[in-house]
Parts: structure tokens; sequence; C-alpha cells
């Protein structure tokens, strides 16, 4: 109690006990009954308002000389609490400030008052951890373990994760002495669950997730997100994967990254014709490149099926270089390289970057053109270190520079007539001095810049 409170009831407690004194005097008061002490063969006499009124004088003038006689511990007291709430100020400044030495310092001198030690404990726990002082932080959660073991699990669960040790983790978790587990241990054991390969179990978790509101909603539906396909990819069997498709929430159904793991998944279990199908089903709801781009690589069989709706989607999207891409490759896969060809040439001209480039290359390979290809490979390098592309050089042929991008080579139409490639005339020899004969057929052929034979 502050010393002016202190005064106003001594002065409260002096006036109610002259008014008592006035009243407790009359000769009324003996109707309430006597008390009588006797003490050395003397007899003293008193009613019972009386003496209930020194009793009660008496505690109070005990009170008051324990408070003037605790008062200097008390002020004591209260300025060593005050000084370890200004060190733990300053230790938390100076940890913000990068100042990690001084921070272990100020923290540690400021634990020494028991109701901020499990903060300046956990404080100086980060400051050790940022200068990698693994021995000190050990030291740190020692004795952060003796005043709260709830903190000192978050912590050691954090350290833990950093290792990729995801089981030691939940095991730490689980601690019947730390349950139940607060927010910020509820986010750090789904997280464990999903590195524990677990991620339908951390699936279960994220309602208590949403109403501890530990993430923002954008954060929580990216998290539902991840941990759908994960789940979805660590599915034991077609039982399983079936079970957790339904399970899996119909706004997720058509997400590209659960899509692509549910389809995933079911290609290595064999289970070809539903993988195809919820693909086609996602890309009809919501158009997405990734998707088509799985679509094309897909090693199942029915290639005509994909074909047609490729060329379907076509009609829709007809700048998409995932989706020319997966034309052409599709195309390989059925060994129409004329059609490939072309489908490859408008993809790498709408930016499909490397993977078209590779694509053509295996093209030409499989076509017996290792130059064209050894060109193509080597273009895919060249956009992944980030440098322009150069155009194709055929070794029968003066081509023109086409700049760093190739361009679209024709229109659908156009290209079909180049389903058939025309023979190819005979090269007249270069030692020939007489004059040329336009019906001689050993005339050098006339090609594009591609190195098609131009039509007559």
């Amino acid at each position: 109690m502050k010393p002016f409170q202190s005064l106003v009831v001594l002065l409260l407690a002096v006036a109610l006990g002259v008014i008592a004194s006035q009243f407790l005097g009359t000769e009324q008061l003996r109707q309430f009954g006597e008390v009588i002490y006797r003490y050395g063969g003397n007899d003293y006499r008193s009613t019972v308002p009386q003496v209930a009124l020194m009793v009660l004088v008496g505690l109070l003038v005990l009170w008051l000389l324990w408070s003037l006689l605790a008062s200097p511990f008390r002020a004591w007291g209260r300025y060593r609490r005050k000084q370890g709430r200004a060190r733990l100020i300053d230790g938390i400044q100076a940890h913000e400030q990068g100042q990690w030495q001084r921070a272990e310092k100020l923290l540690d001198s400021a634990a020494e008052d028991k109701e901020v030690t499990a903060v300046a404990m956990v404080t100086a726990i980060r400051s050790a951890q940022a200068r990698d002082d693994q021995a000190a932080v050990n030291q740190y959660l020692q004795r952060l373990a003796g005043e709260d073991a709830t903190l000192h699990a978050l912590l050691q669960a954090e350290r833990l994760l950093v290792q990729e040790r995801p089981v030691d983790a939940i095991n730490l978790l689980d601690t019947a002495t730390i349950q139940p587990l607060p927010p910020r241990g509820l986010w750090l054991r789904t997280e464990a669950l999903a590195r524990a390969e677990r991620a339908h179990e951390a699936y279960g978790q994220l309602g208590a997730l949403r109403k501890q509101k530990v993430l923002p909603d954008e954060a929580v539906a990216e998290l539902e997100t991840r941990l759908a396909a994960q789940s979805l990819l660590e599915a034991g069997d077609v039982n399983a994967l079936a079970a957790q498709w339904e399970a899996t929430p119909k706004a997720l159904r058509s997400d590209p990254d659960v899509v692509s793991a549910y389809a995933l998944r079911a290609v290595a279990l064999d289970w070809d014709e539903p993988a195809l199908l919820n693909i086609e089903q996602a890309l009809d709801t919501r158009w997405d490149e990734s998707l088509v781009t799985l679509y094309g690589q897909m090693p199942v069989d029915k290639l005509a099926t994909r074909q047609a709706n490729l060329q379907r989607w076509l009609a829709n999207q007809p700048a998409s270089p995932a989706l020319l891409l997966a034309l052409g490759r599709i195309a390989t896969r059925q060994r129409q390289h004329s059609q490939a060809e072309d489908y490859l040439h408008r993809a790498i001209a709408a930016g499909a970057g490397p993977a078209a480039w590779e694509a053509l290359g295996q093209l030409f390979v499989e076509r017996g053109e290792p130059a064209l290809a050894a060109q193509c490979f080597a273009n895919a390098l060249r956009q992944q270190r980030g440098d322009d592309s150069i155009a194709l050089a055929r070794a029968d042929a003066v081509v023109t520079p086409l700049g760093p991008v190739v361009p679209e080579r024709a229109t659908v139409e156009e290209q079909s007539l180049m389903s058939q490639p025309l023979p190819v005339q005979p090269v007249r020899p270069l030692d020939r001095l007489d004059p040329v004969d336009p019906a001689d057929p050993l005339v050098r052929d006339d090609r594009d810049a591609f190195g098609n034979p131009r039509l007559p």
C-alpha cells in the first residue's frame, strides 16, 4: 500500500476510534455483557464492545508497526523490479538492434526477476541463436525448462524442425505436461506432421488453427492446399487415394496443385484413366498452364484422345505455350514429326522456353538430324542461363538470321501442306563450270529459313 493511502487509512481509524470511544463510554453498553480480566491479584472490568474495540485498535497498531518495519524491504523490492524491467526493456531493444551479446547480458540479469524469467530467457535464446552459440542456447534452454515447460517445448520443437527431426518434435509437443498446446504449438505440430509425411493427420488440425487465428486466412488457405496435395501423394493404394480424394473439399478439386498431386499418384498406382479425366475436368473448369504441361508429359497411353482434347482447347487458347508444347510432345510420341515440329516452333515463339527447345532437339534426334538437335539443346542451355537463343542453321542451306527468338513458322492450315515432304533433288556439284540449265536436275534446291524445300 502506498504511504498516502496508509495515512488516509490511519486518519480514518483515529476518527472512528474517537467516535467509538464516545459511544462506548456510556453505561448502557453493560447490557451486552462484561469481560473480567484478572492479573496480579487485580481485576479489570470492561464491556464486550470496549474489549472488541481495543482488540481492533491493537491489531491496527500492530499492522502499522509491521508496515513501518517492512517498508524498507518493500522499497528495495520495488527498486529491484524496476531495474529488472528496465534491463528487460533494454535487452529486448538490444536484441532487435542486433546487439546480441549485450542483449544476452541484459536479459540474463533481468531473468533474476521470477515474473519475467521466461520472457527474458526466450529472447536470450534467440540472441544466442543469432550468433550461432549452441552452448549458450543449451544453457538458456535448461534454465527455461525449470521456469516454463511450455515455452521450452516450443523453442526446442523449432530447433528440431530446423535440424530436420520432425518425429522428435512431434514427440516433444505431445508431452502430457504441456497439454493443451497453445496456438503456436498447434502450428508447429502441424508443420512437424507434414514434414514427417503424415499430412492426413496435419490436415485434421486445420480447424483448430482457423479457430485459434494462428495464421492469416491467406496463409491457412495456402497451408490447406499444400496439405491436401501432400495427403494425396502419400496415399498407399488406389482405395486410400480414392478415399482421400472424396474427403478433399470440392473447392480444392479444381486447384492445379491438388489435381496434379492426384494425377501423379494415380499414374504411379497404374490408375491412368481417372488421372487423365480429373485433369481434363479441371482444365475445363479453370485454365492452368502447369496442368496442361503435366497433361502432355504424363507417361500414359490414349495419345489420340489427349491430342483431340489439346486441339479442342487450342481453339480457345491459341497462344498458350504450354498447350503448344504439349501438342508437340504428343505428336512426337505418335511419330507425326512434321506436325510436331510445327507445334514446337510455335511453342518456342510463344515463350515456352528451354523445355520446348529440348523437345525440338529430341524430335530431331528421332529424325536422324543430330546437328540440328545439338543446336536445339544448346539453345535450351542458353535460355536456362538467361541468354538469347540462336536461330537454327542447316548445313545444306544458307539461313538468314532470325533474331534471338524463333518466330512462329506458319498457321495450322499452311502447315498441313507440309505433311508430306517433297523429295529432295540432287545437288549440283560446285566444280561444274558449264552454264546452268534450268532444266538440269542437278540445280541446287531452294529451301526456306528452316531448311524445308520450297514449293515449285
